[in-house]
């Protein structure tokens, strides 16, 4: 009968969902016992705890839901190697803000100079923020649309993408759309627009991104939502893949 109060404890704090509190009441009641803390000091510091893995394990589900190819932090980025790139205004964007104003983040440069890096640092900022992130290639994105049209899923799948308080389209204009294609990719521009903020990383130009759409009339609407609250991050530079494989090969010889 002796552990009866411990096991409905147990029991309890199972059904409350404190996995944290359960693991560490007993160490924290002891640690208080032996500093004279008080009974409602020793709860503070049990909540505290809880309220830190609560948040801990709610990033980690963030960024996992996110489906990003690597996760990867601003930290980790070689911003003196690219001097085209604001690096001040790329933390200023991790603050998010931009997200609460429903404002888009477009990163063009030639290939190979870290626009996806720079797409998801940004991202894992979000998710650290406790925002909803999806992160996917425009080929991807297409392929998935034309797919839900077929299985007449498509608002459903559009009501999928809706929930992400952020969306990242990755590699636009590497490959050119299909007609259907790229009027279902306009579709998810369309139902963001100062609904949900974008990040759209592309190795083209804006003048060149017909070529993607194929459309001039399209290509025009897409830009005129897609740009009306807009920040546009300059990517052009030596490729940090190129640089990195020539450091390699002079290593070798």
């Amino acid at each position: 009968m002796s552990d009866t109060p411990q096991l409905l404890l147990t029991h309890h704090l199972k059904t409350l969902r404190l996995p944290t509190f359960l693991r560490e009441y007993d160490k924290v009641a002891k640690q208080c016992a032996a500093e004279g803390i008080d009974h409602s000091r020793y709860l503070l510091r049990l909540a505290e705890l809880e309220l830190i893995d609560r948040e801990r394990r709610m990033v980690e589900r963030r960024i996992k839901q996110a489906r990003f190819p690597a996760t990867k932090s601003l930290d980790s980025f070689e911003f003196t190697a690219l001097p085209s790139l604001n690096k001040m205004a790329v933390m200023e964007l991790a603050r998010c803000d931009y997200i609460n104003r429903n404002e888009n983040i477009i990163a063009v440069g030639n290939s190979g100079t870290g626009k996806t890096h720079i797409a998801l640092g940004l991202g894992l900022a979000a998710c650290q923020k406790g925002l909803a992130v999806g992160f996917i290639t425009a080929s991807a994105l297409v392929h998935e649309l034309m797919e839900a049209v077929d299985d007449k899923q498509l608002l459903r799948f559009q009501k999928k993408l809706s929930k992400y308080k952020l969306l990242i389209i990755d590699e636009l204009g590497y490959v050119p759309l299909s007609p259907t294609g790229a009027e279902l990719l306009f579709e998810v521009f369309s139902q963001r627009y100062e609904r949900g903020s974008t990040i759209v990383t592309s190795n083209l130009p804006f003048d060149e991104w017909t070529q993607t759409f194929g459309s001039e009339r399209l290509t025009g609407a897409l830009l005129d939502r897609l740009t009306h609250h807009v920040h546009i991050l300059e990517m052009n530079g030596e490729s940090f893949r190129l640089k990195h494989s020539r450091k390699h090969r002079k290593a070798q010889t």
